[in-house]
């Protein structure tokens, strides 16, 4: 690799669906940066050594996706977000050329749900989260930061929900999947954090019974409008979609590597949702 040229990367297994490429090369030509943003498909049994050599390989820093997050974790030196989520999407060296890592998802999350259902934390006592995954852990996080009182987690391994239970305290609440129409009765966000009613995917089948209130968000981001949100849409409920999470982790990661703060704008989001839609 060119040594003026600054590399960073997106590491999966598998990575050919990510759109993680188009979001920051779109950034790194609206700045004019010499840099480049990869795809890198790497196996589990490879990933302790790509890390080893992530450097040498040219790479400033890196994204993290599937199925690495937690090894990405314990291969750096996490700041506090990412030791308490206890997953890492996000690696970058500092200037002692220490591999460090934070979660992104979590300023993601928050930031999408703050501009498309804005006030959706005022007053809010409980939120049903649906998947104990990697993802639900950011969200988990994000939700407790805003005071929610009150996360019901629901999966349908009950041990994985108690193991967050123990993780994130007593406020999060392990709970059955039948039990799920109930607590949405009272809960004021509903977070799909599964790979449910994604493409290629079954739906995620529930009950939306539940007040004109209830804030709908899905970390699905492929299909824009997945069956969860069409039928909370339908009913007339505020919700916040996947891709604008996908737009807002992003930001900071950005940053990290290059030194300029980039902007998620409406033609960003556009350029996005078309790529989307060709699948």
């Amino acid at each position: 690799m060119n040594g003026a040229r600054k590399y960073a990367c997106v590491l999966g297994w598998p990575i050919s669906h990510s759109r993680s490429p188009l979001i920051h090369n779109y950034w790194i030509k609206q700045y004019g940066l010499d840099a480049e943003y990869r795809r890198e498909e790497v196996a589990p049994d490879k990933f302790v050594d790509f890390i080893g050599r992530l450097r040498e390989q040219g790479y400033i820093g890196a994204n993290v996706t599937v199925p690495h997050k937690q090894a990405a974790l314990e291969l750096s030196k996490p700041d506090d977000r990412a030791q308490a989520v206890g997953a890492a999407n996000t690696l970058w060296y500092d200037n002692a050329l220490v591999l460090r890592s934070t979660n992104t998802d979590v300023e993601g999350f928050l930031a999408n749900l703050d501009a498309a259902t804005p006030g959706w934390d005022r007053g809010l006592a409980s939120a049903v989260v649906i998947g104990a995954g990697g993802g639900a852990r950011a969200v988990i996080y994000a939700l407790l930061a805003r005071e929610v009182e009150r996360v019901y987690l629901i999966n349908r391994t009950h041990a994985r929900s108690e193991e967050l239970r123990q993780r994130f305290g007593p406020r999060v609440y392990p709970a059955r999947w039948e039990e799920t129409t109930g607590l949405l009765g009272g809960a004021g966000i509903l977070v799909n954090a599964t790979t449910l009613g994604m493409v290629g995917q079954p739906p995620l089948e529930i009950n939306l019974r539940c007040p004109a209130s209830l804030v709908v968000a899905d970390l699905v981001y492929d299909p824009l409008e997945t069956p969860l949100l069409k039928i909370a849409r339908d009913r007339g409920l505020r919700t916040a979609d996947g891709l604008g999470m996908l737009l807002r982790q992003a930001v900071r990661g950005f940053e990290l590597w290059f030194g300029v703060r980039p902007q998620v704008t409406k033609e960003l989001r556009e350029l996005v949702k078309a790529d989307l839609l060709k699948t």
